[in-house]
């Protein structure tokens, strides 16, 4: 029953799993997106900057006159630090191969874009050789982690059984019958009168 269980993990991780190259691709096209949107955002803030004579800092801590300019300034602080992420992302992504992709799930790791591919994610059939091996650590995967999880679940109840006492098993023991008391025999006196041929008594 186990080794079934087991099975069907593996399976389920390994159907699971071929579809990571597909949607590392698709991830791929919509993180290009977001960076070139991203891309224009910042030209727009920095050309607007350079027209005040300021560069990029001194324009973020120019906004600081109120508390909305300050919250301006927070958006655009996290804005810059997101177009660098993400741009950095795509670049190791863009450079990786379909096999590779599968040692980088820390670079498909933006939550906007990940929810946004996964919403509009079509299962794709795994026949390229990345889609093989991810199927293939899949199943590994599947399997390895429901056998882990069942061993943890039947831990408790191996330690219960162990601790139970089993009664021991005692051998019957050998009865003795006790000893026959034997009837003791009433000598006969003997008769001191001698015998006599022909006289009875």
């Amino acid at each position: 029953m186990i080794r079934v269980l087991c099975l069907a993990g593996g399976l389920a991780g390994a159907a699971g799993l071929s579809q990571y190259p597909e949607f590392s691709q698709q991830y791929l096209q919509r993180l290009a997106g977001q960076v070139d949107a991203l891309t224009v955002e910042v030209k727009a803030f920095d050309a607007a900057a350079l027209a005040e004579g300021m560069g990029r800092e001194e324009a973020l801590q120019d906004l600081s006159a109120s508390a909305f300019q300050e919250r301006h300034q927070a958006d655009m602080r996290a804005m810059f630090a997101r177009h660098a992420r993400l741009s950095d992302n795509l670049i190791a992504l863009r450079a990786a191969s379909p096999l590779q992709r599968i040692a980088m799930p820390h670079r498909l790791a933006d939550g906007p874009t990940l929810w946004a591919v996964w919403g509009d994610f079509t299962p794709a059939m795994p026949i390229s050789t990345a889609g093989a091996a991810s199927a293939g650590v899949g199943f590994l995967a599947g399997w390895v982690a429901l056998a882990a999880t069942l061993a943890a679940l039947a831990a408790p109840l191996r330690r219960l059984i162990r601790r139970k006492p089993t009664p021991s098993r005692r051998e019957p023991g050998v009865r003795v019958n006790p000893p026959v008391a034997r009837p003791t025999l009433v000598a006969e006196a003997p008769n001191p009168l001698p015998k006599l041929a022909g006289v009875r008594r």
